[in-house]
């Protein structure tokens, strides 16, 4: 077992580097079977754990996957003979319900094991179902462990999803690309990944407009050829650093962004009273003084992501008064907030709301990583508390963050990965 350890106190200062973003990979690494051909994806995290599942389950029915260097992979789909994804295969990785769509889409049939990732409350795939049964799919669940899915012919729809879901439109538009006729999704998620996704697809000779907004056409089309594509970098670790930056009184240049994706979050830095500066492909944060409060509620984009609310809460639980967070996506997402307890955050949680009273300093204690993103709040509060910080689970961590100590190193935090045999008890931990 490993652990981060944090000597904090020092603002981070310098210039890091954002990775290709998690969730764009995720989605278009499967995406790449639905051609008979080869697929060059540069700008993939490929060290992050969940990358790394991603690329077993595409061997293990039959893909050649061929790392051409750190960020750059090359998939061969052209003999994939398998619909059937195990739970080996699955259980760690939440995104590999994504699957069902691509082979849906190939072999109009798809055997996939429930998915696993970190626990944020109920992630029902009903719209996802919805979806495929629109498309002409027959959808069965065999003890709320294996999902079935088979169709004769997929058929295009109009398809009004009941609730705004990453995973169900991404899925409904991997199945529907090779599909005939013109699907219609309403209701569609307009994440930067959704039309990163799109645009994938699109150089592989799919015909999908509207990605972006709330309606989504896609006009399938019988095959698709293979393309060379660069993902979009990583939006959340790039808020990630920009929060860090402010947390810690520092000043950092965030490289290979996109502002535009960012907006939501650097809104709510300047509200706190963090320094901007955007140009075309980085952004620089600095922070001379305490932040100041703010209130945020998680919203689908271009709302304040979710996945940066722990983040965001480490730099309110230092802010001068009262902030007010209210979580609208996830029903179990405010578990972090036991640890920031622990360094000496005053935070109140009533189910989906938290009221966070700054105070001035946080101390460093042993936490552990409840979640990818809440394992991103800890590093940022170690860093910013003084004292020792040690931070156990950190594989949800890596799920999700290339190269952390390094690039957490390279702007002067002071940040190890080491071995530890036993994890902490909550007695011990105070």
């Amino acid at each position: 077992m490993e652990k981060f350890v944090i000597n904090g106190g020092q603002p981070l200062r310098g210039e890091v580097t954002v990775s290709g973003a998690k969730n764009a990979a995720l989605a278009i690494i499967p995406a790449a079977i639905l051609s008979h051909d080869v697929c060059r994806i540069e700008n993939v995290p490929t060290s992050i754990s969940d990358v790394s599942f991603m690329i077993k389950t595409l061997k293990h029915i039959g893909a050649g996957v061929r790392l051409i260097d750190r960020s750059t992979i090359e998939i061969d789909s052209r003999f994939v003979n398998s619909y059937v994804i195990s739970h080996d295969m699955t259980k760690y990785l939440r995104a590999s319900y994504y699957f069902i769509g691509a082979l849906l889409g190939r072999f109009h049939r798809a055997r996939v094991a429930m998915p696993g990732g970190c626990y944020l409350g109920p992630r029902p795939i009903d719209q996802h179902i919805k979806g495929f049964e629109a498309l002409g799919a027959k959808v069965t669940i065999e003890d709320n462990a294996i999902v079935e899915a088979t169709a004769n012919e997929l058929i295009g729809n109009p398809i009004y999803l009941d609730v705004v879901s990453v995973g169900a439109t991404v899925n409904i538009m991997l199945a529907a690309a090779r599909a005939q006729g013109m699907t219609v999704i309403e209701n569609a998620a307009k994440e930067p990944h959704i039309v990163d996704l799109a645009n994938f697809l699109n150089s592989m000779g799919a015909d999908i407009r509207g990605a972006g907004t709330d309606v989504i056409k896609i006009k399938g089309v019988e095959n698709l050829h293979g393309c060379t594509y660069s993902i979009i970098p990583d939006q959340i670790e790039a808020g990630t650093f920009m929060v860090a930056a402010a947390a810690t009184r520092g000043d950092v240049l965030i490289k290979n962004i996109i502002p535009k994706h960012l907006e939501s979050i650097s809104s709510k830095l300047i509200e706190c009273g963090a320094e901007i500066e955007e140009f075309d492909e980085e952004i620089r944060v600095s922070m001379n003084r305490r932040p100041g409060k703010c209130n945020i509620k998680t919203m689908p984009h271009p709302g304040f992501p979710t996945d940066m609310q722990p983040q965001m809460a480490v730099l309110l639980a230092l802010a001068e008064g009262t902030s007010i967070v209210s979580e609208s996506i996830w029903s179990n997402r405010f578990r972090y907030t036991e640890q920031l307890l622990r360094m000496g955050a005053s935070i109140t949680v009533d189910g989906q709301l938290a009221v966070i009273h700054g105070v001035e300093a946080l101390r460093g204690a042993p936490v552990r990583a409840d979640d990818l993103r809440a394992g991103a709040a800890m590093i940022i509060a170690g860093l910013a508390a003084s004292g020792k910080t040690e931070i156990e689970d950190i594989l949800y961590i890596d799920r999700g963050y290339e190269n952390v100590v390094e690039k957490f190193g390279n702007l002067g935090g002071d940040i190890r990965r080491v071995y530890c045999v036993e994890p902490f008890s909550k007695d011990s931990a105070g």
